[in-house]
């Protein structure tokens, strides 16, 4: 019996990619290279304490860190920051004065945070390129096939499998283009001090401002950034993880409409996710086949598209230049969104590219309405022939509502095309009716959309993004 809770994202949901990303590991292991990444700035720009020795004693212990003696002193101090400070002077006895030197707690705390976020949208963008990628195939294998279309649920005009997996994938592409757009805009926070003035790092430089501002030029280059905010209070401003939870949130839009397309359709039967020999649907009706994958990328995006509310709550309450509220929610809203969203994307490639299509129910549904859906062609062919618009569109209306009555109270055929056939007044052959009925004349330029579309805009982001395909998705359960 295992004694604590323990995480389901991480247990049920998520990969292991983007778990270690928000691991302790990579965490602590990122406070430490910030520190050296300090430490060499500072030497570089003069400080006459800090030795080449030093450095590389730091070097050596990057990524062994002691989380029980990190604990221990974590128990006695009240805080975090300093503990992993004493843990890492502990591993460097000769670097320990010079560890953490002029910098205040977000100075590994809030940078690490802003590496971390790019480490995760980076993953999320190789899980999006990938996800294109198995939706434009499926689209360009069923990009003739012809489908109902649907508009409130109700039938409407034909379309083509392909051609409804395009709106997927222009969602998909939509998002990329946001996550490409944040992480170019990510920027640390730099070192600025207790309140963002970089008093300390002016003291230590003994007024030299022109030195202050290079040593954040030196880290952000260590840290393989471009540049830090310009300002900052203690905190960088949390406005960033608000952008960054939106985008992910906008990923979980796309998915969750995705997904209860898929519900709809395997309720229609002409659509079946991913269903393993021994999988069980139900305890209790054996012969159940739930979507239930698609039914949790729909529950996992819910709880994504709410969870970018408390970065927006906590961005509008920071106090002046620093307040502490943050921290907590901080610590479990930023990380669940991303494991929720790996998991989200993981979830939606397994179905996409292991689903099955059926193309005799749609053939099926396609006979059902079809024969409503051709009124306009049946119609204009008759005026064509010189009948009364006017006189013929009365008489299908009529023909329409006394059909559509009979097959809602009493479960009958559509037999609405043999009234037209049999009335004289409409001149219709079966040869005529064979004409006008067939399918492809009602899906419009749903085949050379989907290809045009494939074409212009989907597969020159896929080259451009070439390095990044090729993922292993694991579905645990």
């Amino acid at each position: 019996m295992r004694p604590v809770y323990e995480n389901p994202l991480c247990v049920r949901y998520a990969g292991k990619e983007m778990q270690y990303i928000f691991s302790d590991d990579n965490k602590f292991s990122t406070w430490r290279r910030l520190w050296i990444a300090l430490a060499k700035a500072e030497k570089a720009l003069g400080i006459p304490n800090i030795t080449d020795e030093q450095i590389a004693e730091m070097e050596a212990h990057i990524d062994d860190i002691d989380y029980d003696k990190a604990r221990e002193y974590e128990s006695r101090l009240r805080h975090d920051v300093m503990a992993h400070v004493h843990t890492y002077g502990d591993a460097c006895p000769s670097a320990r004065p010079i560890i953490h030197l002029g910098a205040t707690s977000c100075y590994v705390g809030d940078n690490t945070d802003i590496i971390v976020m790019r480490q995760g949208l980076r993953q999320i963008k190789k899980l999006l390129v990938n996800t294109v990628k198995a939706v434009c195939d499926f689209a360009e294998k069923w990009k003739d096939t012809p489908t109902l279309a649907y508009t409130h649920f109700q039938a409407a005009q034909p379309t083509t499998v392909g051609k409804r997996a395009t709106l997927w994938a222009q969602d998909l592409l939509m998002d990329i283009e946001n996550v490409d757009f944040q992480i170019a805009q990510l920027k640390l926070l730099g070192c600025k001090g207790t309140t963002g003035t970089g008093a300390s790092f002016l003291e230590l430089f003994e007024g030299d401002h022109e030195k202050v501002k290079k040593l954040e030029t030196l880290i952000a280059k260590e840290m393989d950034f471009d540049a830090c905010m310009a300002v900052s209070g203690q905190t960088y401003t949390r406005k960033v993880d608000f952008n960054v939870l939106s985008v992910l949130a906008q990923i979980a839009q796309s998915a969750a409409k995705f997904s209860n397309d898929i519900r709809l359709l395997s309720h229609l039967k002409e659509f079946d996710e991913p269903f393993e020999s021994k999988q069980i649907g139900s305890s209790a009706m054996a012969y159940k086949r739930n979507p239930m994958r698609s039914e949790r990328i729909a529950s996992l995006a819910r709880y994504v598209t709410v969870d970018v509310l408390n970065p927006a709550v906590t961005a509008s309450v920071q106090w002046f230049e620093r307040t502490l509220d943050d921290s907590a929610n901080r610590r479990i809203s930023i990380p669940e969104a991303f494991l929720a969203v790996d998991a989200i994307l993981s979830l939606y490639i397994n179905v996409i590219s292991g689903g099955s299509v059926y193309p005799k129910m749609m053939e099926r549904h396609l006979k059902e309405e079809l024969p409503f859906i051709a009124t306009e062609n049946i119609l204009m062919d008759c005026a064509k022939r010189g009948a009364d618009r006017q006189d013929m569109h009365e008489a299908i209306r009529t023909y329409s509502v006394d059909v559509a009555k009979r097959i809602k109270l009493n479960g009958e055929d559509n037999n609405l095309l043999e009234l037209l056939l049999k009335d004289e007044r409409f001149r219709l052959t079966q040869a005529d009716l064979d004409r006008i009925l067939d399918v492809h004349k009602f899906v419009g330029r749903a085949p050379e959309q989907t290809a045009e579309f494939l074409a212009e805009c989907a597969k020159p982001v896929l080259a451009a993004n070439a390095d990044l395909l090729g993922v292993d998705v694991e579905i645990k359960v």
